[in-house]
């Protein structure tokens, strides 16, 4: 992953080829643009990979709102980020449940969905996830749209509990679309 302190890529650059808890100790204020030349990473809003997640895939992000999406806020930071290891886009395995603890109805995601509901899943909320393998982004509306929750199967044991679990900064346990994280 190649860092820069300007958007579209100018200004000073760093590479990394491993996580990275706090830009600072680069002397980068926050990241305003960047390249990931190969894998998958998870980049956080504040340092110690603490705040929003947002899935970096490969690929150019000239600007913040790039990697952020449509979330509910803008948020222009970046400032911790770390690969993610279990990517297998082809063998993804997670089980979602209606309730926290793994209770309730209880659903298989093996596939990407832009809406649960379209699915069959009847709420707009999962309790908890329990991640068999890969890797999952999970998204708070349909459309792969609003708050992002990176969920993995070598985090947590693969096990998320609570809506709490899904990320520093989660609120609401409403999750509406899940995709598999790709290489």
């Amino acid at each position: 992953i190649i860092i820069f302190d300007e958007e579209c890529f100018q200004g000073r650059r760093h590479e990394f080829t491993a996580e990275c808890c706090n830009v600072m100790d680069f002397s980068f204020e926050t990241v305003r643009s960047m390249r990931v030349e190969s894998g998958a990473w998870v980049g956080y809003e504040h340092a110690a990979y603490q705040g929003h997640q947002f899935i970096l895939e490969r690929g150019d992000y000239p600007q913040c709102n790039a990697w952020a999406g449509s979330n509910a806020y803008p948020i222009g930071r970046l400032t911790s980020f770390r690969p993610i290891s279990c990517v297998n886009h082809r063998e993804c395995r997670m089980s979602i449940y209606e309730k926290e603890n793994f209770l309730g109805r209880r659903g298989e995601v093996t596939d990407d969905y832009p809406s649960l509901q379209a699915m069959g899943w009847c709420n707009n909320e999962v309790g908890s996830f329990r991640v068999h393998s890969g890797a999952f982004v999970c998204f708070q509306y349909p459309g792969y749209r609003g708050y992002q929750y990176i969920v993995e199967c070598d985090r947590h044991c693969g096990e998320y509990k609570h809506f709490r679990e899904f990320g520093y900064h989660s609120q609401t346990p409403q999750i509406q679309s899940i995709r598999r994280v790709q290489q």
